[in-house]
């Protein structure tokens, strides 16, 4: 039997030629199935556009049974999955190649959400993608495009845990502030059936607490606020530390309607203790909350003022962050899935370590406890700066007028005017310098206080007697700028890098005859802070200037340089001086001071026009402690500086 087959045209070589062409483009087709304007990439770039902007309209969408999902259906659900980071959108970045196989493709998308607190969770999920009828790729939604382990329904939510807060350390390394045992002392409206006999009770009692323990106590709204409150409520009185509770605890623990709580604050050895230098840690505050939400969350400890808060972000560390799924109960509110999928641990904050030291310190607030006036009081380690305590009375309400007052020095700056005129060689000790009642400099006559007067005598008399007009007739002397050269290698003026807020000075310079005359004496123009004068004291005690130093770590990047060795001769001088104040001078009440011999300078510094409205001033040293006394408004010296200087050696020898 004869078999026949169909004969095939021969084909001319230009038609081969176009046939294996077109069977290429096939092939290559067959091969990427996604190189044309309309494959998956496209598809999927316009999905994450859409995602970012909120706008997926110009995006195919199909669930996993293909059936259509409307586009706002599709930004609705991302904004549910997203929950409590639904207002800081993921960033979106489609990572490789889209891998096809038949009509399903498949994209790699990275994203990258921003979480509190500077944290960051990356991941990478599948989007997968059908080929459609209408030759379009449309995107599969489901959960998975947001997260593998996200189920219908769910949402994200945020779980914070705080990191533990470190502690403002002192020389030693041992916590300053730390956690202390309080208790909380509240009453229940409902127990109390005579309110004016327990406010009366509970007034006496707090008022027997020692100062050092808590602050006075004003109790004036508690009947009302007993009042307004329900009868079963825990109406708070006052958080007193353990030790002020325990002090009266058999005075208010039996009265009716108390209770007492027991718990846990950050606080320093005392209540005073180096309180505006440090500043405070509180629960965050609806401020605190409002100018910082991406930091705090109510609850947060946050420091306030002083170092606790400068260097907040250092001491709190950083929180750990907990991204978990919530799922919606039927009664509306959402329960954990228990579904973990990021976890952030958190840090433990960092400690700032000082120069303080505590013996001194409670010195220094002892010295100044009971003043009604702002008052301050610095002292220094001389051998190498070291701040050892910074204390401000009870009148500072929290300003640190140890470090930051701008206020005129006056006799105390009778040691830099003495420096300088022994440097220019304008006068020596012996030398015979006139002490009169007044002495008039273009018309405007200065005098002394109370308007004593020596004759004519040695100068180191007229420093220890503290004599204006010796001073003021000697000004010329010192030329215009004379006085404010003499304080910058005191460390006046110079910039400091403390790593806390200081004034360093401004001395008068250039002035008229009548503003050098006032400068010599520590008036006009020139303001000083206690802490620059402790410096000062210093520098005339060490034989040159070293920049006071209060942070040991973290340590300031650019403290100033030392100053140049200053002129032996000329500090000698004046250390003999000032060790003079003390023999026989306005200082005479410390000659009797346990211990090392103490020098000093005393100063009254009228701040007006109205020479009853003075200043209080000591600096000096004893042994390897430089220190400055300042008492605003303090009138004499002898009566108010010079007898809180005492207090304060005194309290240093005793320890």
């Amino acid at each position: 039997m004869l078999l026949s087959y169909p004969v095939r045209p021969r084909l001319s070589p230009r038609r081969r030629v176009l046939a294996a062409l077109a069977a290429t483009v096939l092939a290559a087709g067959a091969l990427t199935g996604c190189s044309g304007e309309d494959g998956p990439e496209q598809s999927v770039d316009a999905f994450l556009k859409g995602w970012r902007s909120g706008d997926l309209q110009a995006v195919g969408f199909i669930d996993p049974a293909g059936a259509k999902v409307a586009a706002t259906e599709v930004t609705k659900e991302l904004r549910s999955f997203a929950g409590e980071l639904a207002d800081t959108p993921p960033k979106l970045e489609r990572t490789g190649d889209v891998k096809v196989e038949g009509d399903i493709a498949t994209a790699r998308v990275r994203l990258t959400w921003p979480l509190p607190g500077g944290t960051t969770w990356t991941y990478e999920n599948p989007v997968r993608l059908r080929h459609g009828a209408d030759d379009q790729w449309q995107v599969i939604w489901e959960p998975t495009v947001v997260h593998e382990k996200l189920e219908p329904g769910d949402r994200f939510a945020l779980r914070r845990e705080a990191a533990p807060r470190a502690g403002v350390l002192d020389s030693a390394g041992a916590p300053l502030v730390a956690p202390r045992p309080v208790v909380r002392v509240q009453v229940t409206p409902g127990e109390v059936t005579d309110v004016k006999a327990l406010v009366r009770k509970l007034d006496a009692a707090f008022k027997a607490i020692r100062p050092a323990l808590t602050p006075p106590v004003d109790l004036a709204d508690l009947p009302q606020r007993l009042k307004e409150a329900d009868r079963g409520a825990l109406v708070e009185v006052v958080t007193l530390r353990d030790e002020a509770y325990r002090q009266i605890k058999p005075r208010i623990y039996d009265l009716p309607g108390t209770r007492f709580q027991s718990d846990q604050l950050f606080l320093a050895p005392t209540r005073e203790f180096a309180r505006a230098l440090l500043g405070s840690v509180d629960p965050a505050q609806a401020d605190d909350l409002k100018a910082h939400p991406d930091k705090y969350v109510r609850g947060d400890l946050v420091g306030h003022g002083g170092l606790q808060g400068r260097y907040d972000d250092r001491l709190r560390g950083a929180p750990g962050i907990t991204v978990i799924t919530q799922h919606p109960a039927p009664d509306g509110t959402s329960t954990p899935t228990g579904v973990e999928v990021f976890r952030g641990e958190p840090k433990a904050g960092q400690p700032v370590k000082t120069t303080l030291d505590v013996a001194t310190q409670n010195a220094a607030d002892a010295a100044l406890r009971g003043q009604t006036r702002r008052s301050a009081l610095v002292a220094l380690r001389i051998s190498d700066g070291a701040v050892l305590a910074a204390a401000n009375g009870p009148g500072a309400a929290g300003e640190n007028l140890a470090f930051t007052a701008q206020v005129p020095p006056g006799s105390t700056f009778k040691m830099v005017s003495a420096l300088a005129l022994l440097d220019k060689g304008a006068v020596t000790p012996e030398a015979t310098v006139r002490c009169p009642k007044t002495f008039e400099v273009d018309g405007r006559s200065f005098k002394n206080s109370d308007n004593f007067e020596l004759g004519d005598v040695p100068f180191t008399t007229d420093f220890a007697k503290s004599c204006n007009t010796a001073f003021t007739a000697l000004a010329p002397r010192l030329g215009p700028d004379g006085l404010a050269q003499a304080g910058r290698t005191l460390g006046l003026e110079s910039e400091w890098d403390l790593g806390a807020d200081a004034f360093t000075g401004k001395v008068s310079a250039n002035g008229s005859a009548t503003e050098q005359a006032a400068a010599a004496i520590g008036q006009g123009t020139t303001v000083v802070s206690p802490l620059a004068m402790a410096g000062a004291t210093a520098a005339v005690a060490r034989g040159h200037w070293d920049q006071p130093r209060l942070l040991l770590d973290p340590a300031p990047a650019k403290p100033a340089p030392a100053g140049p060795a200053l002129r032996a001769e000329s500090v000698t001088a004046v250390k003999t001086m000032m060790r003079a104040v003390v023999t026989g001078g306005t200082g005479a009440a410390l000659a009797d001071v346990p211990g090392e011999p103490v020098y000093g300078k005393t100063g009254t510094a009228e701040y007006d026009n109205n020479p009853a409205h003075t200043h209080a001033w000591f600096v000096g040293w004893q042994g390897d402690v430089a220190f400055a006394v300042f008492v605003e408004q303090g009138g004499s010296s002898t009566t108010s500086a010079v007898p809180i200087a005492e207090r304060f050696l005194r309290g240093l020898a005793a320890r």
